[in-house]
């Protein structure tokens, strides 16, 4: 497991969903600048894991460290600042424009039927706000409301709130989930890019071609750690069979891995 000051780790996570262990003992870390996937069949504990990871579902036991530090000891302001968090299906409110849903994520307002100031609003908060439009090439339509856009346009729209808090460390649950492959496969270039610039992205996906483009994979069974590395450590057909209870080709096709599900014999 690569640990350093510049990680997100889990260190011998147990996780309760309900009365069901979900998570039990993982310890897995998370480097900065690089773009690492959750991944394994339904029930094997990667959304519980990443809300743990942000401090969302109590610990039963072990405990979450951010650059070296339990996350516990964060105050919130500090969590806030180093942690972003993308539900799946995040909700927007519909009658808001979209700048002013991306101004959310700088936690200056709130949302009240209009934008309701919670501090004074700065120029590191307007930046930070036109940043976070750029980066998802939101600014271009960053005057409509949320109720005129797609279901991509939406999720960028969440990505780029999220991004607007400025944060070190930025968990998705399924930021791909119900879009079609065009939006899915814009979503996945911004978090490369993202990453690239230094950004810690954490996502949990279940499309494996998807999480093949990540720099990093955590493949997770029964709320335990099967495999974790590179795409190519961890996407072969003796982790697959193991993991999802099918056969699967893995090929290598110019600079990326496809899993070729199989029929069995």
């Amino acid at each position: 497991m690569t640990t350093g000051p510049a990680a997100l780790e889990a260190v011998n996570l147990h996780v309760r969903a309900g009365d069901h262990p979900a998570v039990r003992g993982v310890s897995a870390a998370f480097p900065a600048g690089r773009f690492s996937a959750l991944i394994g069949p339904n029930g094997a504990g990667k959304s519980t894991l990443l809300r743990a990871l942000m401090g969302l579902s109590p610990v039963q036991s072990g405990e979450v460290r951010v650059g070296g530090r339990r996350l516990g000891d964060l105050g919130r302001a500090e969590r806030s600042r180093t942690l972003a968090f993308l539900a799946q299906g995040e909700a927007l409110p519909d009658s808001a424009r979209v700048r002013e849903v991306v101004a959310l994520g700088r936690g200056a307002g709130e949302w009240r039927w209009g934008l309701i100031p919670t501090r004074p609003w700065t120029p590191a908060d307007e930046d930070a706000v036109t940043g976070a439009l750029e980066r998802t090439d939101t600014r271009r339509f960053e005057g409509r409301r949320v109720s005129e856009l797609s279901g991509g346009e939406r999720q960028r729209v969440a990505l780029a709130r999220a991004l607007a808090a400025e944060p070190r460390f930025l968990l998705l649950d399924e930021p791909t989930n119900h879009l079609d492959l065009a939006y899915a496969l814009e979503v996945i270039r911004y978090l490369r890019c993202e990453a690239e610039g230094g950004l810690g992205v954490v996502a949990v996906l279940h499309d494996l071609n998807l999480a093949a483009r990540a720099d990093r994979l955590v493949l997770l069974h029964e709320g335990l750690v099967l495999a974790a590395g590179s795409p190519e450590h961890v996407l072969t057909p003796e982790h697959l069979r193991a993991a999802y209870g099918v056969r699967a080709r893995v090929v290598r096709d110019a600079d990326r891995l496809l899993v070729i599900p199989e029929d069995e014999a």
